[in-house]
């Protein structure tokens, strides 16, 4: 089975870096596909950025279903043009930060978010009402390092596991989710350093949809997610 995982930003380091960390945790069945636009902002750090990179994306998710895809993670935890994405895409598609979210209120009771930046706080608590998570998510926190950091930066790892940990401890949560594809290398080594499972929706994302492909699940076609109308 064909799946895309979609980078809607241009920087092709942070889809090869997804790429490296869920590969080894791909069925054996799917067939992946790692992609990013061209021309798309360099990361997705505010709605500008996000509304910046939609078109684009849905050209991609388009013309891969053409090609015979059968299911869509997009790789970004604003999930950016989500609805869109569903409306053009038969195969069912998902975001990160409502993987994430999802798989965290079945591991755990509470989950706080790490995310880059300041800014994206309220977008991502904004999500979290959106998805119905607003009882589960305690807070969203800031590391207040920038995205691309995250691909140049040897100390990034390490001022999100202080950010990590922090949360840990102002919270009280039993999970963390990590709010940026970025970071999406980070999972297993921060698990262990803050005692508690730490979840990144590129993977948590790539299950679900496999799950929803084997199923035979296909995006319903006939309310809010039916196909654009034409115009004249």
């Amino acid at each position: 089975m064909k799946i895309l995982v979609l980078n809607p930003n241009s920087t092709a380091a942070m889809t090869d870096k997804v790429a490296r960390s869920l590969v080894p945790f791909a069925a054996p069945a799917s067939e992946l596909t790692f992609c990013n636009p061209a021309s798309t902002p360099a990361s997705i750090e505010g709605h500008y950025d996000e509304a910046a990179s939609v078109l684009a994306m849905l050209e991609i998710i388009r013309d891969e279903e053409r090609r015979g895809n059968r299911g869509t993670v997009i790789a970004c935890f604003d999930d950016p043009g989500i609805g869109a994405a569903r409306e053009i895409a038969a195969g069912p598609v998902i975001g990160i930060c409502e993987a994430a979210m999802q798989a965290a209120s079945i591991l755990a009771a509470r989950f706080s978010v790490v995310t880059t930046l300041s800014r994206s706080v309220p977008i991502i608590e904004d999500l979290a009402l959106r998805y119905g998570m607003e009882r589960r998510c305690r807070r969203v926190h800031a590391a207040d390092i920038a995205v691309l950091a995250l691909e140049h930066d040897p100390e990034a790892r390490m001022v999100v596991r202080d950010a990590v940990c922090r949360a840990v401890a102002a919270d009280g949560s039993d999970a963390i989710i990590l709010g940026c594809a970025g970071m999406a290398d980070l999972t297993g080594w921060l698990s262990d350093e803050a005692g508690v499972p730490v979840i990144d929706g590129c993977l948590a994302g790539l299950k679900i949809i496999e799950g929803l492909v084997q199923a035979g699940f296909a995006t319903s076609k006939a309310g809010a997610y039916g196909w654009p109308r034409s115009k004249d």
